[in-house]
């Protein structure tokens, strides 16, 4: 049978990567982690001199939220010295995708796992990259296992539900997004309006 589903334009897109921001100093999931920092507004292009408290891990950190070019060897930096290797390699491969080395974003990703198996933003991050690539399926697992690790994002639900509808499982799909709604503000949510609206009649013409 044909696929039902036709998704709308303004709401194909899915969330983008998530960078680690934690570090050694913090030890448990906040949603601050999650925020936006900005470190450095109205200040691009100036030069800086990084305090010597910061580990190497947050001084890479806050070169790559400026958008300095030196945030990559920084980051390598920061795992060759042992500091926050999960964070660092997590981020190192945002970057890696980002300049189209796929192959390394995947590698950077893994090798985060093998640091954490429980890393959250690296799984969230797998789960964008399988999906990219079409692969449905691993992309599903991964945005799952994020969604128990921290049920709390929004927007994993959002890229999940995306996965479920292109897989034509149009019920968890529903479910998926209906729980995305329910973490955002109302002016948020109808990012998802539209595409729930096709997942539901989906589900009429099923039955």
């Amino acid at each position: 049978m044909a696929k039902i589903l036709r998704f709308p334009d303004q709401v194909s897109a899915k969330y983008d990567f998530k960078r680690a921001k934690r570090g050694r100093k913090r030890k448990k999931v906040d949603l601050e982690d999650y925020g936006q920092l900005n470190l450095f507004s109205g200040k691009k292009g100036q030069v800086f001199r990084l305090p010597s408290r910061f580990s190497p891990f947050e001084e890479a950190l806050l070169l790559d939220e400026s958008h300095d070019e030196r945030a990559k060897d920084a980051y390598l930096k920061a795992i060759s010295e042992g500091d926050s290797v999960a964070d660092a390699y997590c981020n190192l491969g945002i970057l890696e995708s980002r300049t189209g080395n796929t192959a390394q974003a995947f590698d950077c990703f893994t090798k985060s796992l093998k640091e954490d198996s429980r890393h959250f933003e690296s799984h969230y991050n797998l789960g964008n990259l399988y999906f990219d690539s079409g692969d449905l399926q691993l992309a599903r697992l991964h945005y799952e296992i994020a969604a128990q690790i921290y049920p709390a994002y929004a927007n994993v639900h959002f890229n999940l539900g995306l996965v479920l509808a292109e897989s034509e499982e149009y019920k968890l799909g529903v479910e998926a997004l209906n729980t995305y709604k329910s973490l955002v503000s109302e002016k948020e949510s109808v990012k998802a309006d539209d595409l729930l609206e096709s997942l539901e009649k989906s589900l009429i013409m099923q039955h």
